[in-house]
């Protein structure tokens, strides 16, 4: 994703301190790592976060959107510190294929338009057995296409906003049909920036820790990615070198500590605060719009909610008052 940052300064980086997120020691990597575990059909997804700790010998890992145990496909666990950006992706955008039973025939035709009467905004009720409050609900279908029809069984895509019960959306489906529809299995294509384009099995990470024990890290990089590849969603603010040790210990961000800002940012958007070698110290809700940082002498740009750098990274850039 291309960035349109605002410049407000130019400034360089200590070498001495920190390093590129790719380049970060092993034992540091993982804790501040992302995997893209293709889920089976059978596990939970807390079972699969489970798996992943236990396998690269890590003491946190959790998953971001959970899928029911009959479910497979697409599912991010982060690692260590890194589970604490799981906010900044608990509301993105899914991608599933579904396929659905219908409960009586009906001509390829009719699939179609009923399908396309699904684009959009649709109000949901949770399931009986859900862990949110059962209250009606508005969802937006982004897109939602026929990939094939034979006879009773219909296979489609949809994307969708977070928190969609496709099987809702197939009982809907067969109400407008006039005779019912079920949900006979499901698989998740996507999950934000993560797709089946990068998908590895726990039987791949295993092999790639494996490998690493060996002295070969080389797969175990290429499974495992830098918690910053899944924030690329998100504003970005990319600051000082003295200014990342009093982020890191909760300080807001004063506008003299920023060197850019993404010129998508929006006062009160949930922003990712990087340093200047592209590691994220902490996410953080913007106080200013991209202009008004872009333009202040003073102010707070930003104030933290997850800090996910450990202090010490970078030198003490600041004193405080006796």
């Amino acid at each position: 994703m291309e960035r349109k940052l605002l410049h407000r300064m130019r400034a360089e980086s200590d070498p001495a301190y920190g390093c590129r997120p790719v380049a970060r020691p092993m034992e540091e990597y993982l804790r501040m790592g992302v995997v893209n575990i293709d889920k089976p059909a059978g596990p939970t997804s807390h079972e699969v976060s489970a798996w992943v700790r236990d396998i690269l010998h890590i003491e946190r890992a959790g998953h971001v959107g959970t899928l029911d145990p009959h479910v497979s496909g697409v599912q991010p666990i982060l690692l260590g510190n890194a589970t604490r950006a799981a906010l900044a992706l608990s509301r993105i955008d899914k991608e599933y294929v579904c396929l659905m039973e219908l409960h009586s025939s009906v001509p390829t035709s009719v699939v179609e338009q009923v399908l396309e009467e699904f684009t959009g905004e649709i109000y949901q009720m949770p399931p009986m057995k859900s862990a949110v409050k059962r209250q009606l609900r508005v969802r937006t279908i982004h897109h939602i296409s026929l990939i094939e029809h034979e006879d009773r069984r219909v296979l489609f895509k949809v994307g969708c906003e977070a928190g969609t019960y496709i099987r809702k959306l197939c009982f809907d489906i067969g109400e407008v049909l006039g005779f019912g529809a079920h949900m006979r299995e499901l698989r998740r294509t996507r999950s934000g920036q993560f797709s089946e384009k990068a998908l590895f099995t726990l039987h791949q990470l295993k092999d790639a820790y494996v490998a690493y024990e060996e002295g070969d890290d080389s797969e175990l990089r290429r499974v495992v990615r830098p918690v910053e590849e899944a924030l690329t969603h998100l504003p970005a603010i990319y600051v000082r070198d003295s200014a990342v040790d009093a982020l890191c210990r909760g300080a807001s961000l004063a506008a003299p500590g920023v060197v850019s800002v993404d010129a998508s940012m929006k006062m009160g958007d949930l922003v990712a605060v990087y340093t200047l070698k592209g590691e994220v110290v902490a996410l953080a809700d913007a106080q200013m719009d991209a202009t008004s940082a872009y333009e202040a002498e003073g102010g707070i740009v930003a104030t933290p909610r997850r800090v996910l750098m450990p202090p010490g990274t970078y030198p003490k850039g600041w004193t405080s008052r006796a």
